[in-house]
């Protein structure tokens, strides 16, 4: 399931970020990429225990916490550190998929990566090029959004950053261990939850919400790997 999520950070938290960001100093990104991806990957990141990654990564924390729709779709677990890159002059990132396990750097957690997420911070009419290439079985798709808004796909995806050709291509990524691996049953309980608020909402005081949630609870109670 690919899901583009609008408005996780507001237009102020989006602002502070940028000013936080453009006084950073970013370093090399493959500082974080595997053997592989580091052949396929240009671009420059924020170093992980720089104090602004913390900061921010704490916003965009809290802010996932309260996003319905997320956590709706993605049943985290536990959700890898925000990091945060950028792609300029003709920078790019070729195709790759994501290490399935990440350790924080400095603590020991570690997790699967079930989910991989992209959080723009630049808009696009900011830069040429930087399209998110996200390849899966009906195709290969394309994601360029606003400051501000979410793409959530599986982290088995294989996906690439086109080229920036012009201006600069601000972007927050990380991970997600999900409570359900599978793709295809976490898939399932989103699509049962939205039709729960359906039916809850189109036809007041009927007992059927209330059965369909109980199939939803024993469905995750069946599929959770905690």
């Amino acid at each position: 399931m690919l899901l583009q999520i609008a408005d996780v950070l507001t237009r102020d938290q989006v602002a502070e970020a940028r000013q936080l960001l453009e006084a950073a100093d970013w370093v090399d990104g493959r500082i974080t990429a595997g053997h592989q991806s580091s052949r396929a990957k240009d671009n420059m990141q924020l170093p992980e225990d720089h104090p602004t990654s913390r900061q921010l990564g704490d916003m965009i924390l809290a802010a996932l916490q309260r996003n319905s729709l997320f956590i709706s779709a993605a049943l985290p677990l536990r959700v890898f550190p925000p990091l945060f890159n950028r792609y300029q002059g003709g920078q790019s990132f070729g195709n790759h998929v994501d290490n399935a396990i990440r350790q924080a750097p400095g603590s020991g957690m570690r997790i699967r990566t079930d989910l991989s997420a992209t959080l723009f911070l630049a808009e696009p009419s900011e830069y040429f090029g930087g399209e998110l290439m996200v390849e899966d079985t009906y195709g290969v798709h394309s994601v360029k959004l606003p400051a501000g808004h979410l793409v959530l796909y599986p982290s088995t995806s294989l996906h690439n950053v086109r080229p920036v050709t012009r201006g600069e291509r601000i972007a927050s990524f990380f991970w997600i261990q999900s409570m359900v691996r599978d793709d295809g049953a976490r898939t399932l309980l989103f699509d049962l939850d939205n039709a729960i608020q359906r039916v809850a909402g189109e036809i007041p005081n009927s007992p059927a919400p209330v059965q369909l949630t109980a199939v939803y609870h024993n469905l995750l109670r069946r599929w959770a790997d905690m």
